[in-house]
């Protein structure tokens, strides 16, 4: 059996104030899927997450910090209030800072001081969407962020954000190391748009879908109460296309879905435009789905990137919004077009119940893993279990969906689309 390694501190010599459980429990990616013959193709096991018998640090001498970064999503607030209650009234733990700004609030030249969290001010923020402490992209420069850290006397970093989030909670590591500090550095992954590999829900992504489907049922109402009304409604999903699909599959309204894991052609026969003119055929109304990262290869790529290093996208759907717009005038057929962006409005809602209850665990596993000294890892929510993920195995590569797969086979049942446009 290929356990997975997770990086420790050093011998844990205290005795935990928290009961335990199974600790010594591993778990395979590979549960769900298994081929009728042969091996799993993956045979890691991650070993379970949860609280050990032995801390590495004694609560009374220990420092935490937390810091959210990156794009928002729904949850971040909850995942703050978990983290800080399960350290102070879990373990005992005395002070918790509130990294402001993202990872610019680890550099006193660039970011704000810190925010000293305690039970009053965490105590109503998981009601609000956003994140209390504030959010940013980009890197810092790991060997003054963590002399920052040193002078702070912080023992443990929680980094809340993405895959280049946690590469960077690494890196801060690595350097904790050279600099002869003991830091344990634990990952809470954070991406709307659930493509972590090794992880089957990220938090956020429930209240994404919940979210996008009241605004399909807004956009099906505009294209259904006029003649030939054509709804386009753009989503999130920069490689994949698992907000698209669910909601898609969710509304039961959309009759045309584009993830970025489908490439499609617009023109000719068996293009989308001659589908969606068909379609007004005999229904005279449609609503288009897109996920934003579809169809980048009809926009030409821009070579330009973000803070975060990522390719900046072109926007597919204004793109589509105008060519469906031009496509029906030359052929002089009345439609009527109605566009919707909400985008923001989504990643700025406070997380549903389910999101807030996996944003609790996954704070409480957090904490347990590092007050035990683990580090390099990130809490993974993976087939109904809790485990530890090395960061080096997330960021090895992306989670995209399965055009062979259940959802994807609802999304061409529900819309009645073609399985590709070509």
């Amino acid at each position: 059996m290929n356990k997975v390694a997770i990086t420790q501190l050093g011998e844990p010599r205290y005795t935990s104030p928290i009961d335990v459980i199974g600790e010594e429990e591993f778990y395979t990616p590979s549960v769900v899927q298994w081929p009728a013959h042969g091996n799993p193709p993956d045979q890691l096991f991650f070993e379970r997450a949860g609280p050990r018998r032995k801390l590495f640090f004694d609560p009374k001498d220990t420092r935490a910090a937390i810091v959210t970064c990156g794009g928002l999503c729904p949850g971040l607030n909850n995942v703050i209030r978990s983290v800080t209650r399960q350290l102070m009234r879990g373990y005992g733990v005395k002070s918790v800072l509130g990294i402001r700004g993202g990872y610019r609030g680890l550099d006193p030249a660039r970011g704000n001081p810190p925010l000293e969290l305690t039970d009053d001010i965490v105590e109503y923020i998981h009601e609000d969407g956003g994140t209390l402490l504030g959010t940013s992209r980009g890197p810092v420069d790991v060997c003054e962020a963590v002399k920052f850290l040193i002078s702070r006397g912080v023992n443990m970093l929680f980094t809340v954000g993405g895959d280049g989030t946690q590469r960077g909670g690494n890196a801060l590591f690595e350097e904790a190391q050279k600099q002869g500090h003991a830091l344990a550095v634990v990952g809470i992954p954070k991406t709307i748009d659930n493509d972590v590999q090794y992880v089957s829900r990220t938090f956020g992504y429930g209240t994404a879908v919940e979210a996008a489907v009241r605004v399909i049922h807004s956009a099906h109402t505009e294209a259904r109460s006029v003649d030939n009304g054509v709804s386009v409604v753009k989503l999130m999903g920069r490689h994949a296309g698992f907000i698209a699909a669910a909601a898609t599959v969710a509304s039961q309204d959309v009759n045309f879905c584009l993830i970025p894991e489908v490439p499609f052609k617009l023109e000719g026969k068996g293009g989308l435009l001659a589908a969606l003119e068909a379609r007004l055929g005999w229904k005279n109304h449609a609503v288009l789905v897109v996920a934003e990262g579809a169809g980048q290869d009809l926009l030409g790529a821009t070579g330009e990137k973000d803070a975060s290093g990522n390719t900046k996208l072109q926007d597919i759907g204004v793109y589509l919004r105008d060519k469906i717009n031009a496509h029906f005038k030359a052929r002089n057929i009345e439609m009527v077009m109605r566009y919707f962006d909400p985008s923001y409005q989504i990643r700025a809602c406070a997380a549903n119940t389910e999101d807030a209850l996996l944003c609790d665990r996954m704070g409480r596993h957090a904490v347990h893993a590092a007050m035990a000294g683990k580090t390099g890892l990130v809490i993974s929510f993976l087939h109904g279990q809790y485990v530890h993920v090395p960061i080096s195995e997330i960021a090895r590569s992306s989670k995209r969906v399965n055009l062979e797969g259940e959802l994807w086979r609802a999304v061409i049942s529900s819309t009645g689309q073609p399985g590709e446009f070509r």
